[in-house]
């Protein structure tokens, strides 16, 4: 199995519980308030982690407790946090999330220590993939950050998936050749500039993105599952019935599933099945990383062994 390394964001999440989400102007009480280990690229990495990976993380923290916590956590997963900086002059990154009954949240975020990464990281990212490996990116760092590393990976021949998440102006010439992006409804929507808003919509902003060089452009659709466009043709991937409690790791915990599968060896329509089984499962749990399955979860939940 090659290594995964993951090149990305380091918050702690602030979650709340709220009987609806608040209209502009409109405060609500929150019913409970929780602390979770979290940011896109700390959730991807131990969402990889639990499910058997070979994972590295590379970022940054502060030097103060959340900065402490997130990297324990992640240790704890099996994670390699020898990757993450502590930044003294940046406290760690933060995110406010407010989540109802039904599962839907918004999230506020404060990049904090994620906002100083450059070229150093970029550099231990490259340094630290092996062969079979596979670099995994978000938006939740500067999007210089991302360019030079897609940059960098490509010249070196390296695998990069992206999760272009969350939804963020973004070079579109960056996207031509690259390895696979991730995305979901409104984040594809900002790439192919139409509303991608079902299965159908979907498959053509997925046939779109590989016409413009994606080698497998994967949409997520939530409750729909996901389709997915590898030789000019797109394909639906059904989805796992659950009853959805929060979904702030959903995405992170389909990334995280896809980039075991592929380092792994696993044939591409079954490694989406898998994907879509951990995103669903993390959809059944409160919290970022406190939501992310292993894979005995996979096969209690939703019936699906991981081979």
């Amino acid at each position: 199995m090659g290594r995964i390394v993951v090149l990305g964001s380091l918050n702690t999440d602030l979650v709340a519980s709220v009987r609806h989400l608040p209209r502009p102007g409109e405060t609500v009480l929150a019913d409970s308030l929780h602390t979770f280990p979290g940011g896109k690229g700390g959730n991807q990495a131990a969402a990889a982690a639990r499910l058997g990976g070979v994972v590295r993380m590379v970022g940054r923290v502060g030097t103060d407790t959340f900065g402490e916590g997130l990297l324990t956590s992640l240790e704890k997963d099996g994670v390699d946090t020898s990757g993450v900086a502590r930044d003294a002059r940046a406290p760690t990154g933060t995110a406010l999330i407010l989540v109802d009954p039904r599962g839907e949240n918004v999230i506020a975020v404060s990049p904090g220590a994620n906002a100083t990464l450059g070229q150093d990281e970029v550099e231990r990212a490259i340094q630290s993939v092996d062969s079979g490996g596979l670099l995994v990116l978000q938006l939740e760092i500067p999007a210089t950050v991302v360019r030079q590393a897609i940059e960098d990976a490509r010249k070196r021949r390296i695998r990069v998936l992206l999760n272009a998440a969350p939804v963020r102006e973004f070079d579109p010439a960056v996207i031509a050749g690259l390895d696979i992006l991730v995305a979901n409804e409104p984040e594809t929507s900002a790439l192919v500039g139409r509303p991608v808003t079902d299965v159908g919509s979907a498959s053509d902003a997925a046939r779109a993105l590989h016409d413009r060089g994606v080698g497998l452009a994967v949409i997520t659709l939530g409750a729909a599952g996901s389709v997915f466009c590898e030789n000019g043709e797109a394909e639906r991937v059904e989805p796992f019935q659950v009853v959805a409690v929060d979904s702030t790791g959903a995405g992170d915990a389909f990334v995280g599933a896809l980039a075991v599968a592929l380092t792994g060896g696993v044939e591409l329509r079954l490694a989406l099945r898998y994907a879509n089984a951990a995103g669903a499962t993390a959809a059944s749990r409160a919290g970022a990383q406190s939501s992310l399955p292993r894979r005995a979860d996979l096969e209690q939940l939703v019936g699906v062994k991981w081979p």
